[in-house]
């Protein structure tokens, strides 16, 4: 019979993570056209961080209304959920319960079956 013997693969060590200067010149360095930094553009970041002027009172308010809606819903659907999950949790915990109860019987009848066997006499086909 032949045995291969698996030679064990070492692996190159891990590299030392980037320092915060290497960190800032790759991102300095990094082209517009690069995927990581198409979606954030100088241009959409000072729309995020512009304040909004309000040229419509009563549509601002509306814009108010609809995100107050959508918090209530949101809120709303997030308590139904942590009462499933409070609901869940508790299932689990009663079968965790019971399945402990369950291995305590199957011990108990096992000890009880291996000392009723070792009372049984043995029987030898000698006599």
């Amino acid at each position: 019979m032949t045995s291969k013997a698996r030679k064990r693969v070492v692996l190159p060590t891990r590299p030392a993570p980037p320092t915060v200067e290497q960190i800032l010149e790759d991102v300095q360095g990094a082209l517009p056209s690069d995927p990581v930094f198409t979606s954030f553009t100088p241009q959409s970041l000072e729309e995020i961080s512009a304040p909004q002027e309000i040229e419509d009172p009563e549509a601002e308010r509306e814009r108010q209304y609809q995100q107050s809606r959508s918090y209530v819903a949101m809120n709303h659907r997030l308590q139904l959920a942590c009462g499933l999950l409070k609901q869940k949790c508790e299932e689990l915990r009663q079968a965790g319960d019971n399945l402990e109860q369950d291995i305590l019987e199957m011990k108990q009848r096992a000890l009880l079956g291996a000392q009723g066997s070792s009372c049984l006499p043995s029987m030898d086909s000698s006599g």
